[in-house]
């Protein structure tokens, strides 16, 4: 493991002038979910995606280095006019595990929501994600037992 201080850990919303950051970000995303048959978007799309406002990208920076980051959705409510917001996927290096950056980047969305009148954020987590389930825990997150279902589209 390298030397880490987290004084010098920089927590950046990304916009659409980082569209390499973005796709160090996305790359660390791939290998530690291992999902390498993704199909890695074009820098145009990542530029116009990191622009909007409802699209939350912050990426966890050490010494020029994307070491983590967070990506999240806002959620415009329909019965009542606010918003939630929605973590799409969180991750850290594996190798800087435990040292605060996640809970880093779970502060910095939170005070963006704050500031962005969100009133609740949510996040799903496998049952089987042991460590996940273990930090949302330690983050004093609310956990609610529900089932997700996912449907594919077909192409036409």
């Amino acid at each position: 493991m390298m030397e880490f201080n987290i004084d010098d850990l920089i927590i950046r919303r990304l916009g659409s002038d980082d569209v390499m950051i973005a796709e160090q970000l996305i790359q660390l995303f791939k290998d530690i979910f291992e999902a390498n048959d993704l199909i890695p978007a074009k820098p145009s799309y990542l530029k116009t995606l990191l622009r909007k406002h409802e699209f939350i990208c912050l990426a966890a920076i050490y010494k020029n280095k994307v070491i983590g980051g967070l990506t999240a959705y806002e959620l415009p409510m329909y019965y009542s006019e606010y918003t939630d917001l929605f973590i799409y996927d969180i991750a850290v290096a594996p190798n800087l595990h435990r040292l605060g950056i996640g809970n880093k980047l779970l502060q910095a969305i939170k005070a963006w929501g704050g500031q962005n009148y969100i009133r609740e954020i949510f996040v799903d987590a496998n049952e089987e994600d042991k460590h996940s389930l273990d930090f949302y825990r330690a983050a004093e997150g609310f956990e609610e037992k529900i089932s997700q279902f996912t449907f594919k589209v077909n192409k036409h």
